[in-house]
C-alpha cells in the first residue's frame, strides 16, 4: 500500500514538472476567474480575466501594500475584499529573518498541502526506503497560541496549524516519538526537555531526527550538554523530573516512563565522553539523516550539525514559507550548499523579478558554512531591475531572481522577499537554490552589506578558529550608529569541539578575525573604512547559551520555536541588550590596508 502511494506520488511529480507550463496557465485563470469580481481586483482588472490584462494592470506589491486589506478582514469585514473564498484565519510568519510578524490569509483549501507532503514523502522513500515501517522520527516541534483578530478569526503559525489538523494528530503516534501533548506544551523548554526525553527512551526506534530549521536542532543538542545527567536520572528510575509542571506533559510521560537503568547507563557513557563530535549518530544509531531546512540564514548552523552527527547527512527537503509552498528537493543526499529545490506548477502562480547581481560568484561564495570561499570577493549591486518579471518556465539559469507569488488566498503579484537563483530543471519545471532574503542589510553610509556578503566574511573568518578547536555555533550583528563614525558590530558564540569547558580565545586571533571580516566585504565598505568614514569593525564574543537567550526572546514575543530563523542582522533594542548582556571579550580591526 505505501509503495503504491509513492510510486503514485513520483508519477504525480513527473505530471507537474513535464506539463509545468500549461498548469501554471490553468492556476492562473482559475485564481482570476474566481476572485476577479473582489475589491482588490475588481480596481484593476475591470472584468477582464486574461493573463495579458493581469500582468500589464495589476501591480507587484509588497506587504505593507496589501496590509490594510487583510486587517480589515481581520477586524471584521468580508472576506471578498481580496477573495472570493472565506477567509478562514490567518497565517503569522515569524519576523525573524527581515522583519515584522505578518498576517497572511488561510482559506480551508487542504488539498495542496496534503499533496506537497505525499510529494514529499516520495521523494523520500525513494533514497532512504520505507522508514515509517522501520521505526520513528525524532522530530522536535514546537507549536504557539493563537491569537484571535477582531473578527474572531484566529491567527497561528503555519507549522501551528499542520499540528492541529486531525491528520496529523492520527499519525503522530505512529511515526513520531514526541507525543502530541509535548508538542502544544505552551513552555517552550518544558516541551524541549520531554521531546528530548522520549526521543531517548526510544532511541533504538529512531530512523530520522530533525526540526523545521537548523538553529532548533543545534539547540536541542546543547540543551542534552546541560542536561543529560538529569534526563539518565529520570531514565533510570522512570520518574520525571520535577522542572515539569505541564500537566499534558506529565500524563503523557506517565504512558511511557519506567525504570531503566541499563538504557541510562549506556546515555550516560554516550554523553560522559570528552569530546561531542559524533553525538547524534551515537544517541540514535540507526538514524538515517537529520532532516532540517540548512540552506539561507540556516547554514550558518551546518558546521556544528556536521561536528555532531557522525556523518549522517543533513537533508532540507522543502522550500516553503508562509505565503506558498513553493519546491520540494528531489536529491535530498546533496550537500546543504548544493541543494536546488524544484518548484512545483500546481502551488501557486509563480512569477520571478530579474535581479541585477553577479549572482554565480555571490552564490559560490555562499559556500557551506565550515568552507572557506574560495571566490574572489565582488562587488554585487541588489537593487531590482525595472523590467517586467519572467514566467515559472522562462527563468534562466545562473539568473538571480526575486520570488513573486499569486495564490488563492488572496495574494497577487506578491513580492516574497526571497533571493533566488535558478541553477536548471527537472523536465520543464525550473530549480532553484536560495540565496538571501531580500533587504537584511548592514549599513551605515551609502554601503550595503547583505547576509550573503556577511555570511562569507563571517565563513573566511572562522575558519582562523578551526585549527585552535573552537566551533562557531552562532552569529548575529548590527549596525551601530550611536557614535560617528559608525560601525558593524558582530556577535560569535563559540564553543569547544574536544570539551565543554569554554577557553578564553586568544585576543590576537580575535583581532586577525576583525580583519579579515572587513577584507572580505565589499570595495564600497572597504574605502568608507579606508576613509574613517566608517570605524573599525567590532566582534563581541559572548557566553555559550546566549543565542538560545536570543531564540528565547523571540519566541516571547510570538516567533514560533518550529520557524525561528536565527537573524543575521537585528535591529530591536531588547534584542542587543539581551547580547551585550552576555559578552565576554571585545575586539576591534587594526587594519585597513585593503
Amino acid at each position: 500500500m505505501a509503495a503504491d502511494r509513492h510510486q503514485a506520488g513520483l508519477k504525480i511529480l513527473e505530471k507537474l514538472t513535464t506539463d509545468a507550463y500549461q498548469i501554471q496557465e490553468q492556476v492562473l485563470e482559475d485564481i482570476l476567474n474566481r476572485n476577479a469580481g473582489t475589491e482588490y481586483l475588481r480596481g484593476f482588472l475591470n472584468g477582464q480575466c486574461d493573463k495579458q490584462h493581469f500582468k500589464k494592470n495589476v501591480p507587484i506589491v509588497t506587504y505593507d501594500d496589501i496590509e490594510p486589506y487583510i486587517h480589515r478582514i481581520a477586524n471584521g469585514e468580508s472576506s471578498d475584499i481580496l477573495l472570493a473564498e472565506p477567509v478562514t484565519g490567518f497565517y503569522r510568519s515569524t519576523g525573524t529573518s527581515g522583519g515584522q510578524p505578518k498576517l497572511i490569509p488561510s482559506t480551508a483549501e487542504k488539498d495542496k498541502g496534503a499533496l506537497f507532503q505525499t510529494l514529499m514523502g516520495s521523494v523520500m522513500n525513494k533514497h532512504f526506503g520505507d522508514l515509517d515501517k522501520a521505526g520513528k522520527s525524532m522530530q522536535l516541534l514546537f507549536t504557539k497560541p493563537e491569537i484571535e483578530t477582531p473578527s474572531g478569526l484566529l491567527a497561528t503559525t503555519a507549522t501551528t496549524s499542520i499540528f492541529k489538523d486531525s491528520g496529523f494528530r492520527n499519525i503522530v503516534s505512529m511515526r513520531y516519538t514526541s507525543p502530541i501533548e509535548t508538542i502544544f506544551c505552551s513552555d517552550i523548554n518544558q516541551s524541549m526537555y520531554c521531546q528530548l526525553l522520549v526521543g531517548l527512551i526510544q532511541r533504538d526506534e529512531v530512523v530520522s531526527v530533525g526540526s523545521i530549521f537548523a538553529s532548533a536542532m543545534v539547540r536541542a543538542i546543547k540543551f542534552i550538554e546541560d542536561h543529560w545527567e538529569e534526563l539518565c536520572y529520570n531514565i533510570k528510575t522512570g520518574h520525571l523530573s520535577s522542572r515539569i509542571s505541564d500537566s499534558g506533559c506529565k500524563n503523557a510521560l506517565s504512558l511511557i516512563m519506567k525504570p531503566n537503568p541499563d538504557l541510562a547507563d549506556s546515555i550516560e557513557n554516550i554523553c560522559g565522553c570528552k569530546s561531542w563530535e559524533g553525538i547524534i549518530r551515537k544517541l540514535w544509531p540507526k538514524a538515517k539523516y537529520i532532516g532540517a531546512v540548512a540552506t539561507g540564514v540556516m547554514s550558518q548552523y551546518t558546521a556544528a550539525l556536521d561536528f555532531y552527527s557522525g556523518g549522517l547527512p543533513l537533508v532540507s527537503s522543502a522550500y516553503v514559507c508562509s505565503e506558498a509552498m513553493c519546491g520540494i528537493n528531489l536529491e535530498p543526499l546533496s550537500k546543504p550548499a548544493d541543494v536546488s529545490y524544484t518548484f512545483l506548477s500546481n502551488m501557486a502562480y509563480f512569477e520571478f523579478l530579474p535581479v541585477k547581481k553577479d549572482c554565480l560568484t555571490m552564490f559560490l561564495d555562499q559556500v557551506q558554512f565550515n568552507s572557506v570561499a574560495r571566490q574572489e570577493s565582488k562587488e554585487m549591486m541588489s537593487s531590482i531591475e525595472a523590467i517586467e518579471p519572467v514566467d515559472l518556465v522562462n527563468v534562466e539559469p545562473g539568473q538571480c531572481y526575486e520570488l513573486v507569488v499569486t495564490t488563492s488566498a488572496g495574494l497577487y503579484r506578491y513580492k516574497v522577499g526571497d533571493i533566488l537563483m535558478a541553477t536548471g530543471f527537472y523536465n520543464n519545471a525550473p530549480q532553484f537554490q536560495f540565496v538571501e532574503r531580500q533587504n537584511v542589510i548592514l549599513s551605515i553610509d551609502a554601503e550595503k552589506t547583505s547576509e550573503v556578503d556577511l555570511l562569507r566574511a563571517v565563513t573566511k573568518a572562522k575558519a582562523l578558529l578551526d585549527p585552535l578547536g573552537f566551533l562557531l555555533t552562532g552569529y548575529t550583528s548590527y549596525a551601530d550608529t550611536s557614535s560617528t563614525p559608525g560601525h558593524y558590530i558582530l556577535f560569535w558564540e563559540l564553543k569547544m569541539k574536544e570539551s565543554n569547558d569554554m577557553k578564553e580565545p586568544d585576543p590576537k586571533i580575535m583581532v586577525e578575525c576583525c580583519s579579515s571580516m572587513e577584507e572580505s566585504l565589499n570595495y564600497t565598505y572597504r574605502m568608507y573604512r579606508k576613509e574613517n568614514i566608517i570605524a573599525p569593525l567590532e566582534l563581541r564574543v559572548v557566553k555559550q547559551g546566549t543565542f538560545d537567550a536570543l531564540m528565547d526572546y523571540y519566541v516571547s514575543q510570538g516567533a514560533s520555536m518550529s520557524q525561528y530563523k536565527g537573524p543575521s542582522c537585528i535591529k530591536s533594542k531588547q534584542a542587543i541588550k539581551i547580547l551585550d548582556s552576555r559578552v565576554m571579550g571585545k575586539f576591534f580591526s587594526v587594519e585597513t590596508q585593503f
